[in-house]
């Protein structure tokens, strides 16, 4: 994280699903996407690569999974705007809110993965 505070995600029961089907490569540090270097995620160029590769078209980006994220929240579903900016460690602007603000809304963002992995792969 860009904030270097934790942020824990809620996945959806189907991406659970997916992640145990994958063959389990051991790593000592716990990432997900291995890097080349020991102890080193995937770079954020690699994950580019690799997501540009799976879709093959051109002017895929990361960032465009996360606004679709966000679009698709606000324009079909009635998620509340602070579960959906909380999904997405956007940090708050308001410093007094932000003071206050001491939860991660979890179970309302699981929520909000559920829905998302239905509108992903409906059925």
């Amino acid at each position: 994280m860009k904030s270097g505070r934790e942020h824990r995600i809620p996945l959806s029961r189907r991406a659970v699903e997916l992640l145990k089907s994958l063959p389990s490569e051991k790593d000592d540090h716990g990432f997900l996407f291995i890097g080349l270097k020991e102890g080193r995620p995937l770079s954020n160029m690699a994950m580019l690569e690799l997501v540009r590769g799976m879709i093959g078209a051109k002017g895929i980006t990361v960032h465009g999974f996360r606004s679709a994220f966000r679009d698709g929240a606000a324009e079909t579903t009635a998620h509340p705007n602070e579960v959906v900016e909380m999904a997405l460690a956007h940090a708050i602007g308001d410093k007094t809110e932000a003071a206050y603000r001491r939860g991660d809304l979890f179970e309302k963002r699981r929520a909000r993965m559920e829905d998302f992995a239905s509108y992903l792969a409906p059925g």
